[in-house]
């Protein structure tokens, strides 16, 4: 019913043009009580829905009728300024208490009218609220993962990373890889490529970094081409093992424009004395080391370059 974007009160306006009578009414109940007055009355009934079709006949008065909602409309049976249904009388004979019968069939229409809207509002509303409820919980969930993931990439965001560097600090646990992953020249890919196929460079390479990595790693982007990796207790060779493997994955990267490449400085803080972020400014000067030998490696520029036309 387009909860997303239909306020409120237009749609308790609108959508009772969706409900039909065995929507807001027990049938059964409504012909048990339209069979009662018709005894008491001594006529026929006929109860159809905003069209027309039959839906409760009391008697045999109305056999061969066709309803013309349009021209003989009955009395009408309205919920929000709409009609849901039309009720037809007939006598069996000439009632003497005409006056009588019209007030019990009016007070009929009127009991019927504030039941089946009582019966929308309640069954509107709880639609509604379950959708607010939806709603609240997607947004919470956005809001929650906006915290701490990068929009761009999906793994941790600056402040979130530095948090977790922080609680593993406070852990005293040792060893760790501290690892600074650095892209090699996004800028001539920004530069020659522009913003949309530099930020496809970015995703590229946090994809690398993400699934090469273990569940217990701690991945973030840390800056602009930058990412942070934790290792916590990381064994002998495990984290050199990491590192080779983002760095063949990003040289076997087969495509017609980008050739991603990182640098990768990593060093261990192995004393809890230490902090993360003192050893991730080390591993960011042995990433420098690693992208000088990276960049005059031969083939390495005509392989950036590649997808210059």
């Amino acid at each position: 019913m387009g909860y997303d974007t239909i306020p409120y009160e237009k749609r308790i306006k609108e959508n009772i043009k969706n409900y039909s009578l065995s929507n807001l009414y027990d049938m059964d109940t409504i012909k048990n009580y339209l069979g009662s007055l018709a005894e008491t009355l001594k006529i026929s009934i006929l109860l159809t829905d905003r069209h027309g079709e039959k839906e409760v006949v009391i008697g045999d008065g109305f056999a061969g009728f066709h309803p013309d909602v349009v021209g003989e409309p009955g009395r009408k049976l309205r919920i929000k300024n709409r009609t849901i249904g039309h009720l037809y009388v007939k006598q069996f004979t000439q009632a003497k208490e005409d006056r009588l019968t019209d007030e019990l069939l009016d007070g009929t229409i009127s009991i019927l009218s504030r039941l089946g809207e009582e019966a929308y509002f309640h069954r509107e509303s709880s639609i509604y609220l379950e959708e607010l409820e939806r709603q609240l919980e997607d947004r919470k969930h956005i809001v929650s993962n906006n915290e701490r993931e990068d929009i761009l990439t999906g793994v941790y965001n600056q402040i979130y990373f530095e948090s977790r560097m922080k609680l593993i600090d406070r852990s005293e646990v040792i060893p760790v890889a501290v690892l600074n992953v650095n892209i090699n020249d996004w800028k001539f890919v920004n530069d020659h490529f522009g913003d949309e196929e530099s930020d496809r460079l970015i995703r590229t390479v946090a994809n690398i970094v993400r699934e090469e990595a273990k569940p217990d790693y701690v991945v973030g982007r840390i800056d602009g081409d930058v990412f942070g990796v934790l290792i916590p207790m990381a064994e002998d060779g495990e984290a050199e093992a990491y590192r080779e493997r983002i760095q063949r994955r990003c040289e076997a990267f087969d495509d017609p424009v980008l050739a991603p490449s990182v640098a990768v400085g990593m060093v261990y803080k192995t004393n809890i004395e230490e902090t993360i972020e003192e050893r991730l400014s080390d591993a960011e000067y042995e990433m420098f080391n690693n992208k000088f030998e990276i960049k005059n490696a031969p083939g390495y520029r005509e392989r950036l370059e590649k997808g210059i036309k």
